[in-house]
Order: structure tokens, then C-alpha cells, then sequence
């Protein structure tokens, strides 16, 4: 009845599609991935679809795409609605032998209808899980419980325990909220003549509350994050760190370097916290280890149409890129940047009150307009062709250490900006070019003339 592998890992993920799956839902896949591959072994996906009417093929979808664009690819995608022949094949032999029984009963709406319940041989279960121990549970308080609503209609522990053995599957990987399943799906086993898999309860990924994560906390679907601009390399390496350690001080692994070091002996017993907070760290981490051109391609598709035209067309594109990596934990951030008016001014020449060209410290029409002046007069000698933000910043940087850092940068980053808050002048300069610099820059010496 059991399939038997020789000795070759096998590891599952068996979500049902009745609806959209969050973060702790995929740390499962995640860790019977990397189980699987570090010991040159099979990830099974197994769609649980017998739920016929709540599952739906939107949900499906999404957790191939999702299992796609993290890098989870399974060897082997089964459906549960595809064994039902075999399910009902063990239904039939367990009641021919005596091992399950046909019981008549009232449903909730009062019909009587007939089940199949497993003839509990009321004795203790003790089974050694990797993460936990020995647990051991005495099944006589489980009474004969319910395996199936007809022949063709499993439920949940008679489905899952025929599944996993009739596709070899070596190691259960689950949540630890199944522990309570284990000892009545192990009669199963017994009852089928399978092969006991090894049992692996992780800990619960937890909301910042301590309870269990879910929608009503928050929770997101996890394809929600590729279109907030992160990346599945960040949240790869995060989900792994949910109840993972590797046993040193790193935090920041490539899917390649998760598969190698992956140990099951180093799953911990307590519950993680899923921090958003600490997922945009990972996150902005491997946006750094892009390279310029991936950098590049993906922030492009953040910027609206309009914009992303207009950014080309002036050459400005480019020169953004590096003050957008040292900016962004997600390339979502561009998008409110934007919203926000961040690039208006690389864009448009800025409007503004005159008064605000002055530094708090030295409020003097004369004395910034003399600033600004020689600001200028430095920034001649940069050439056109090497112009970028650090030859802009070593122009002036004497300059403004001398006079007083607020008194020459505050009004020559409110020229270029009209801004109170934005990046520096140096940043800011080295995008414009020299040619839009010193046109803002005479036009705020003009306003400063004029009082």
C-alpha cells in the first residue's frame, strides 16, 4: 500500500485552494523545499483540492505563481481529487476488515446520513518528531473518529495519511498546530501497513501580538509584496529565518546558500515573529546586491509612464539610479516618492518664496546671494563631461566647511529643489547637469537681487 523510496528524502507542501495563502503558509514550502534539495531529494506540491466547494482555481493559480516567482519549483504537482479512486479503495478495505465501520447519523440540518468512522484501538501513540522529542498521546480520549462522509468522500487525516504514503512522502513538514492530528493519522499508517514518514512540527509564525499570523492580522497574500516592489530574494531569505538558525550571526543567505546550509536540527521550538519591519531590512539587503542593470530594470517599472518618459528623454534616468539604491528598502518606495512630489523638481524647475532660499542661522538676502555666487563661480571649473555628484560635492566642499555647511548648502539645495527636505545639493546636482544647476542657481541670485 506504502511506496517506499530506498532512502531518498521526500518532502511535501499540501495547500488547499479555498483561498489566498500568507507568509506562514509558505514558510512550510520554504522549509520542505530546502530540506528536500539539501539532501538531493523531492518536493512534492499537492493541491488539496477535495473541498469542491470552497476551492477554486484562482487559488490554485496563485500558489503556483507564487511558488514560481519564489524559486520553489516542485518536482512533482499532484491534485487530491486525482487519487480519489485509490482513497476509496482503502475506505473499502478498512471497513471489509473491520479497521473502520459505517455509522448512520444526524448532520447539523438533522438528515440522517452515513459516515465512516476509524475503529480507534484505543492505545498510546508515541512518535519522535525532530523538532519536539518523543510525544506521546494516549488515543482512547479521541474516541472513533470520522474518516470519511462516504466512499468518495475522505476527510482531511484519511485523504493526507493515504497521499503522503502512496507518494513516498519521507518527512512531514507542518506547523506544530498539526501535532494534535499526529497520533490519530499514525493509526492510519499503522491500519494501511505504510511506512511511517518523520514527523517535523515547525513553530508558528506569530503577529506582533504573539497570536497565531493570519489575514485578520494583517497578514498578506504573499504576491501582494512582488507588486509592493519587493523582491523574492528578500523574502525568500527572510521566511527561511522564521524558525531557522543557522547557528552563527548571519542573517543574509542566497537561495543557494539556504539549500547548503539548511539543517533541520537547527529549527528552534519557539514561535517567530513576523516583523514587516525586518522583512524591508532583508529586502533592502539583496535590492543592494542587485546589479546596476537589474537595479535599473526593475526601479524603470515603478515610475509612472509620464515620468519614466520624461527621466529618459532628459538623460536623467540614469543619473538617479544611485541616489535611488541608497534611498529605497522596496522599489514600491519609488511609486510614493513620487506621489509625493520627490522627482518634481528633476522634472520642473521649481516655484518658491524667496525668504526660504535663507538659512536659519543667517538670514541675509546679501549674504546668501554672495554664497550663491561663488558657488557658482566653483562651479565652473567642474567640465560638463565629468559632472556628477562627486565632483560637485569636492567643488564645494572646502567652500562650505569654511563659510558654515548650512549658510552655502540651505540655499543652494532650495535653489535646485525648493524643497525643505530632499536629497543633498551634491546628489541633486549631479542629476540636473551643469547646464539646469547653474540656470536655477542664476535664478535664485536674480530673486535674491531683487530683495
Amino acid at each position: 500500500m506504502s511506496k517506499h523510496n530506498g532512502g531518498q528524502t521526500v518532502t511535501r507542501f499540501a495547500p488547499s485552494p479555498t483561498g489566498f495563502l500568507h507568509a506562514g503558509n509558505y514558510r512550510t514550502a520554504v522549509f520542505a523545499y530546502l530540506y528536500a534539495r539539501h539532501t538531493h531529494g523531492t518536493f512534492i506540491l499537492r493541491i488539496e483540492d477535495t473541498d469542491k466547494k470552497r476551492s477554486e482555481k484562482q487559488y490554485e493559480e496563485n500558489i503556483l505563481e507564487t511558488l514560481d516567482w519564489l524559486g520553489l519549483e516542485p518536482d512533482a504537482v499532484h491534485h487530491q481529487s486525482e487519487w480519489v479512486n485509490e482513497h476509496e479503495i482503502i475506505l473499502h478495505d478498512f471497513v471489509e476488515k473491520g479497521i473502520a465501520y459505517i455509522s448512520k447519523e444526524k448532520n447539523p440540518e438533522g438528515e440522517e446520513k452515513e459516515i465512516i468512522r476509524f475503529k480507534n484501538p484505543n492505545k498510546p501513540i508515541t512518535f519522535t518528531d525532530i523538532v519536539r522529542g518523543e510525544i506521546t498521546t494516549d488515543t482512547t480520549e479521541l474516541g472513533d473518529f470520522v474518516i470519511a462522509k462516504s466512499f468518495t468522500e475522505p476527510v482531511f487525516h484519511l485523504a493526507n495519511v493515504a497521499d503522503d504514503a502512496l507518494q513516498g512522502v519521507t518527512h512531514v513538514i507542518r506547523g506544530e498546530d498539526h501535532i494534535s492530528n499526529t497520533p490519530r493519522q499514525i493509526l492510519i499508517y499503522e491500519a494501511m501497513g505504510a511506512y511511517l514518514p518523520q514527523y517535523v512540527h515547525l513553530p508558528l509564525v506569530l503577529a506582533p501580538d504573539r497570536s497565531k499570523l493570519s489575514k485578520r492580522k494583517g497578514a498578506r497574500a504573499l504576491l501582494e509584496y512582488r507588486d509592493l516592489g519587493y523582491l523574492p530574494e528578500g523574502i525568500l531569505n527572510y521566511l527561511a529565518t522564521l524558525g531557522w538558525h543557522p547557528g552563527t550571526d548571519e542573517e543574509l543567505f542566497t537561495k543557494e546558500q539556504l539549500v547548503e546550509r539548511f539543517d533541520l536540527a537547527q529549527v528552534q521550538k519557539s514561535g517567530a515573529i513576523y516583523d514587516e519591519v525586518k522583512l524591508r531590512w532583508f529586502n533592502r539587503e539583496h535590492t543592494l546586491r542587485l546589479s546596476p542593470e537589474k537595479f535599473k530594470e526593475r526601479a524603470e517599472s515603478f515610475f509612472s509612464d509620464t515620468l519614466r518618459d520624461t527621466l529618459t528623454k532628459t538623460d536623467k534616468m540614469d543619473a538617479l539610479m544611485p541616489m535611488l539604491r541608497e534611498r529605497i528598502e522596496t522599489f514600491g518606495d519609488i511609486a510614493h516618492m513620487e506621489e509625493a512630489g520627490e522627482f518634481e523638481y528633476f522634472v520642473r524647475e521649481p516655484h518658491y518664496e524667496t525668504k526660504n532660499l535663507l538659512w536659519k542661522k543667517e538670514p541675509d538676502m546679501e549674504a546668501a546671494k554672495a554664497k550663491l555666487e561663488q558657488v557658482s563661480k566653483l562651479l565652473e571649473n567642474v567640465s560638463e563631461t565629468n559632472w556628477n555628484m562627486d565632483t560637485v560635492k569636492n567643488a564645494l566642499w572646502d567652500y562650505a566647511e569654511a563659510e558654515g555647511k548650512g549658510n552655502v548648502l540651505w540655499p543652494l539645495r532650495y535653489a535646485l529643489t525648493g524643497q525643505e527636505k530632499s536629497p543633498d545639493p551634491f546628489t541633486v546636482a549631479g542629476i540636473l547637469g551643469k547646464d539646469e544647476t547653474e540656470k536655477r542657481i542664476t535664478t535664485a541670485v536674480e530673486l535674491l537681487s531683487k530683495g
